[in-house]
């Protein structure tokens, strides 16, 4: 199994049989606005382009999972990328009706902790808390997804959350081989992060079973933690040996 990380959350799950793009966020640089003006400086997003081998790994995609309707997850791009290709798109029932009206093709809709035949195994939807405190319900819906294939390495894409009970419980009842975390520690100009602080990555990396695979980084204005800091918090804890954090275009194989 290959797992190409893009950009940001963007990446693509690769087997013999299957190619699975999550989260497409494919437009140019500086197409979106800045999601924060006052916290941090007010640049246009993404911050860096997409990687040079992008368009041979979208080339050979099969399937499209999507993980909630932010723009840093889901750009006019990316549609435009799902609706040309009639690729098939798996999402929560939250976000059917939204990306049915964007002119997506939604094959297959989850609810939270109710596994789907999915491909030639299964997939479950995993409620996913979008930020500390009351700024988490202004964020809507998130789902992550737990996801088993025949003969592949299970995978936990955590998606936009902070630790809570449900990802414990991924973490230490269904033990996923890989599991991938945002870690970019998001602020808008209001309230607290919209991601894990660097104390729940630590104690996320220290759960997870298996391996870990760090993304949500280096691409958004209101996203401060650097891969750099992330390597040195991670070392000084003794995790960096089941931690990857690569970088744009990076290829991971399992």
């Amino acid at each position: 199994m290959k797992l190409h990380h893009l950009r940001n959350a963007t990446l693509v799950i690769e087997t013999e049989k299957h190619v699975i793009l999550v989260d497409p966020m494919l437009g140019k640089r500086k197409t979106i606005p800045p999601f924060t003006i006052f916290r941090y400086k007010p640049k246009r997003n993404p911050l860096v382009a997409l990687p040079k081998n992008s368009r041979d790994i979208l080339s050979r995609v099969t399937h499209c999972l999507i993980t909630h309707l932010h723009a840093d997850h889901i750009d006019k791009a990316g549609e435009v990328f799902l609706r040309r290709k009639s690729i098939p798109v798996i999402c929560s029932s939250k976000d059917e009706k939204a990306l049915v009206q964007r002119g997506l093709s939604v094959i297959q809709t989850l609810e939270y902790w109710e596994p789907q035949k999915f491909l030639d195994g299964k997939i479950t939807g995993i409620p996913a808390i979008h930020g500390y405190g009351f700024i988490a319900k202004l964020m809507g819906n998130v789902m992550g997804f737990l996801i088993e294939l025949a003969d592949q390495k299970s995978i936990y894409i955590s998606s936009d959350t902070i630790f809570t009970a449900h990802v414990e419980k991924v973490l230490t009842q269904f033990k996923p081989d890989i599991s991938i975390v945002a870690c970019g520690t998001a602020r808008l100009d209001i309230g607290q992060p919209l991601l894990m602080r660097m104390d729940d990555i630590l104690k996320f990396v220290t759960l997870a079973p298996g391996k870990v695979l760090a993304n949500h980084l280096e691409a958004l204005n209101h996203c401060p933690t650097t891969r750099l800091q992330l390597k040195t918090a991670l070392s000084d804890h003794g995790l960096l040996t089941k931690t990857s954090i690569p970088n744009d275009g990076e290829c991971i194989e399992y």
